[in-house]
């Protein structure tokens, strides 16, 4: 019992002291000041579409209200199993339609046959889901950051419905994560996770990197280690937004969540030795990429599992080895760096609401633990096209 109780010390000691360390530093993170450019370099904007044809139309026609000019930059859809009469819609837009077929669909033979396709007449890549709607200054902000030096540039994605309690749970979820792990970490001098989508790049960096790549799942996690062993810290644009359609039903979340605690496993496994050595080398930042945050079970598990073990320290006090005082202040520690991480705005009646799912929500997650073999050898698609429309326009 002793033993148990010392690792589950030493774990729930590791997990809350590094969400409340990088929650705190996100308090002080700066938004880098655009200075403005003459300087407009070409950029590709890629959208891979994978039966997306629910949404596609709509998040093409969307990409190209841009506030920049409009020969200065191409949209490229990658259309993967679309139906006939959506290619023949996307054909009657401004965009460059790219038609692959692939024995096993995934987003890096995407995003690599496109950029096979088009060539290397391009200066910088955004990456964009199906779903996403950029805001109409999106690619100026970037081009600026960009010719700052910043070559890989991750930013804010917002939600874009929140028809749903659980579309709001998922929409704090990723809140939280930009707060803690993209904010926090530029914050620190660490490099910011990347998000899938909403990213900008060095184009020749990213092509380079991306043709040595063929994840199946999560292949912004490999993305990211790739870019720190080449020196390149992913910065964390908090004032450049795209709003990303959040999962509105609970078959949906379980389908995602999954694919994503899987990869994670799944990465930790391939780059824990290249994660240790890089530390030995002093390379602190691919170590906390590749290691320190993959050797966590995910925040909502986390905090649900502390709860239950400092219940059980405080009604069993007469029993246990270490003092429930030791369980109830990690546990106040872990919850205030969630607190840091929620704006003041989202502090209202739905915010509770959605703090009811919680409780069911962790139980499907800790039972999704024993259903993920295999689950990183298939490419799980998450379905968009359950949310009305939004204009960038009015964004």
């Amino acid at each position: 019992m002793y033993i148990l109780e010392i690792i589950l010390l030493l774990y729930f000691t590791y997990v809350t002291c590094y969400a409340f360390t990088f929650s705190t530093g996100a308090l002080f993170y700066k938004t880098t000041k655009d200075r403005g450019t003459t300087l407009y370099n070409k950029i590709a904007v890629l959208i891979p579409a994978y039966k997306e044809d629910a949404v596609i139309i709509d998040g093409a026609a969307g990409a190209l209200m841009q506030r920049y000019p409009s020969d200065k930059f191409d949209v490229i859809v990658i259309a993967d199993s679309l139906q006939p009469a959506t290619i023949n819609k996307l054909s009657q837009l401004p965009v460059r339609v790219i038609e692959v077929v692939f024995e096993k669909s995934t987003k890096v033979r995407a995003l690599n046959k496109a950029m096979e396709v088009i060539g290397d007449g391009y200066d910088c890549a955004v990456v964009l889901d199906a779903d996403n709607v950029m805001e109409s200054t999106f690619l100026r902000k970037m081009n600026n950051l960009f010719n700052l030096r910043y070559k890989a540039i991750q930013g804010r994605r917002e939600p874009k419905n929140r028809n749903t309690t659980m579309a709001i749970l998922d929409g704090l979820s990723e809140t939280i994560n930009n707060f803690i792990y993209r904010q926090g970490h530029n914050a620190l001098g660490f490099s910011s996770s990347l998000n899938g989508s909403g990213m900008f790049f060095d184009y020749r960096q990213f092509k380079e990197i991306m043709t040595s790549m063929d994840s199946i799942g999560g292949f912004d996690r490999e993305l990211e280690f790739r870019l720190i062993e080449r020196g390149i810290t992913v910065h964390y644009a908090k004032n450049i937004v795209v709003y990303d359609e959040k999962v509105d039903r609970p078959e949906v979340f379980e389908k995602q969540r999954r694919r994503w605690m899987s990869s994670q496993f799944f990465y930790l496994r391939k780059f824990f030795k290249s994660g240790v050595m890089g530390l030995l080398r002093g390379n602190l930042n691919y170590f906390n990429a590749t290691v320190l945050r993959n050797f966590q079970l995910p925040r909502l598990m986390n905090l649900g599992l502390l709860t239950l073990v400092t219940l059980t320290a405080v009604i069993f006090a007469r029993y246990v080895h270490i003092s429930p005082i030791a369980w109830i202040v990690l546990l106040i520690l872990n919850i205030a760096s969630i607190a840091f991480a929620i704006p003041a705005r989202l502090y209202n009646i739905e915010l509770l609401k959605s703090f009811l799912l919680v409780p069911s929500i962790f139980l499907k997650m800790f039972v999704l633990i024993f259903k993920l073999k295999g689950a990183n050898k298939t490419f799980i698609h998450t379905p968009h096209g359950q949310v009305e429309h939004v204009d960038a326009n009015n964004l």
